[in-house]
């Protein structure tokens, strides 16, 4: 999620404000990462707190010239007193970063702090806690809220903390500054925190790889004389005494209070925002207006919904007429069928043994978990800790269309397993408008092959897949691919055919490769409006996903999928959240998929859900009749998801849909 870090010096100790200045902005670039949808910064020199945060990229914002006027006053020396920074970089979840009291940091109730992590239960809480008054969207706001709370009738920030942490849900990182608490505090109840200490120095971040590239840029050595890289792990807590540098450890989940309580100030210091800006302090609504569906839509997929009942399909399978390259023979079984053959799986005595050589006895990472926060990696990333016992990061990219649905059930694993999250930002904005254009470009001149550019921004997955493996020293990176979720169709519509038995889709020949960039150029030509700033991003995008080494441990090709297996958990163990516009808890974390598959059913008489469930017929999943009945429902548009991915990448809903609808269809 979002990158977290800051840096404390105790009283007393000689800095150079040049330095101290260089290093947040370090951390700010080496954070962005995580998000670069907002950033800010809470400056505590001596006895007062200076806030200044914007939105937009933490690498813009350091060039702002009044984030310049916050170090102003240490050039002219702090008399020896603390000084202290936290900062932010944003991934927006809960509150549009243009309100400003939803970016990070975030004051209330006299303190003022930063968070990594999603708050699921934040309207429950809110609910509960009537007295507090809540003024922000943000899920930030009730943590410290309740923080401030509980200190009031308890006297202590430890047990204040305890409670809070036992009562949200997700996973969740903190720092937080006090007006009257001469501390900062550091918790996490999943692990994403690493620090480094010595001469009266501190300095925390999100990350490991964080502060070992500061080791590598000479600070941990030059300021802190030291290299060792300490991980905060789940419900590992700490308080940090800003006057002295003496840190107080504690843990969320046990303990004794320590003998002595945090320093309280003689007299409360002042927390000041600072960005310029007009003062305004809105009551954020946090209700979605979800657009009706005119009667002319409904009644246009009604229609052709029955033309799509008497479309010719396999008489084993469901695919229809419409599908590339299906033949049919004398008994109605098509070739698909004909040349399928079972998925062999290699069964749990051998992924027990395919993963030993990779355990780690001391506490490090031993692996790399791919997810995306759907179905399958959330079932994985629960085998993998829970049965495998091993100890895993798990990993996203995020490129703009995973919906916050999505972000809330990573956020639930997560936090509940207590178990570290990268989260790799892109640049979300740029990604979105990228796609925007694509989509312009598609509408002028609709063609089932070039559907694919849609989901062109997020095969950068693998890149950064592979980069983290080697930032984190781990051997080996999970996958959860599903070996029923073949979509040769996508490439078929480009005239590559399908290649049977193909375990993944990357694995395409070099000649269909040509093949399908010969295809996306032709596509080029007669379309100019392809020709945009999304280019260098596509071209990435396809080699990344078909050239570079996809050297990865699939937990499906060990273990049979069983949908019952799968979801069974995640809904009795982690409440995980299903979408309110389907009944299909596939593909419901991506922002993207009702509208392409919208597409491939108004024009081809399909979906992706007609492949998978011909898939469960040949393994003997489901019957033939079950897997009708199951895509006459799961088929069925998805109207509040289509809305959301035209208002997310700024096209017209209903401008869109009317020209989908008009479309040269294959039936």
């Amino acid at each position: 999620m979002c990158g977290i870090f800051g840096v404390t010096v105790k009283d007393g100790v000689d800095h150079n404000p040049l330095m101290f200045r260089r290093l947040l902005d370090d951390l700010f670039i080496l954070s962005e990462s995580r998000g670069k949808e907002a950033a800010g910064i809470a400056l505590l020199d001596g006895n007062s707190i200076s806030v200044f945060k914007q939105p937009h990229s933490a690498s813009r914002m350091i060039r702002d010239p009044h984030y310049a006027k916050l170090f102003e006053p240490l050039q002219r020396g702090n008399s020896g007193r603390s000084l202290a920074a936290i900062g932010h970089s944003r991934l927006v979840t809960n509150g549009s970063q243009e309100e400003h009291d939803n970016n990070q940091p975030v004051i209330t109730s006299g303190a003022v702090g930063i968070h990594n992590g999603i708050v699921v239960n934040i309207d429950a809480l809110w609910a509960k806690y009537p007295q507090l008054d809540r003024k922000y969207e943000v899920d930030t706001e009730v943590i410290f809220a309740l923080i401030r709370h509980f200190y009031k009738e308890t006297g202590s920030v430890i047990t204040a903390t305890r409670r809070v942490f036992a009562e949200i849900e997700g996973m969740t990182s903190i720092a937080l500054f006090f007006e009257d608490i001469d501390s900062l505090l550091l918790a996490t109840n999943n692990g994403s925190l690493y620090r480094a200490s010595g001469n009266g120095w501190q300095v925390f971040g999100s990350e490991e790889y964080i502060l070992k590239e500061l080791t590598r840029r000479g600070y941990v050595h030059n300021l802190l004389g030291a290299t060792e890289v300490v991980h905060l792990s789940p419900s590992e807590c700490l308080l940090i005494d800003l006057s002295t540098g003496e840190r107080t450890p504690f843990r969320l989940d046990e303990g004794e209070l320590p003998a002595s309580q945090p320093k309280l100030l003689p007299s409360n210091r002042p927390i000041a925002d600072v960005t310029p800006r007009a003062k305004h302090h809105t009551r954020v609504t946090t209700t979605a207006t979800v657009i009706p569906i005119p009667s002319e839509l409904q009644d246009h997929y009604k229609a052709q919904a029955e033309s799509i009942t008497y479309l010719k399909r396999c008489t084993r399978c469901i695919l229809p007429e419409t599908m590339p390259f299906i033949q049919f023979d004398s008994a109605g079984v098509c070739n698909f069928c004909r040349n399928y053959k079972k998925i062999q799986t290699l069964g749990p005595d051998a992924l027990e043994e395919a993963v030993a050589p990779y355990r780690r006895n001391d506490g490090r990472p031993d692996c790399l978990a791919t997810f995306s926060g759907g179905r399958d990696s959330s079932f994985g990333l629960h085998y993998v800790k829970t049965v495998l016992k091993l100890n895993p990061v798990a990993y996203s990219y995020d490129w703009g269309m995973i919906t916050d649905l999505a972000r809330r059930n990573q956020s639930r694993l997560c936090g509940k397993l207590g178990v570290e999250h990268i989260l790799v930002s892109a640049d979300i904005t740029k990604k979105r408008a990228n796609i925007r254009k694509n989509v312009l470009a598609w509408l002028k001149q609709p063609d089932l092959g070039t559907v694919p550019l849609f989901m062109a921004g997020d095969k950068q997955y693998f890149y950064y897949a592979n980069k983290l493996r080697e930032q984190l020293g781990v051997k080996i990176v999970i996958f959860c691919e599903n070996l029923l979720e073949t979509t040769s169709f996508k490439s078929g519509f480009c005239g590559i055919p399908p290649k049977w038995n193909d375990e993944h889709t990357y694995t395409m020949s070099l000649a269909n490769k040509a093949k399908l960039a010969s295809y996306y150029g032709r596509e080029y030509i007669t379309n100019p409006a392809y020709l945009n700033s999304s280019l260098l991003d596509t071209v990435g995008a396809y080699i990344s996903y078909y050239f570079i080494p996809h050297n990865y441990l699939n937990l499906f090709g060990y273990l049979r999928w069983e949908e019952k297996t799968v979801v069974e958990p995640l809904l009795q163990e982690y409440d995980w959240e299903i979408a309110n516009d389907t009944n299909s808890t596939w593909r419901i974390g991506d922002g993207t998929a009702s509208f392409y598959n919208y597409i491939y059913l108004m024009m081809a008489g399909f979906t992706e859900n007609d492949t998978f469930r011909s898939n469960q017929i040949r393994e003997g999943m489901m019957t033939r009749e079950q897997a009708l009945a199951t895509i006459a429902d799961e088929n069925q548009p998805r109207w509040e998801s289509i809305q959301w991915y035209c208002n997310t990448i700024g096209i017209d809903f209903l401008t869109t849909v009317k020209t989908i609808n008009a479309a040269k269809r294959l039936y």
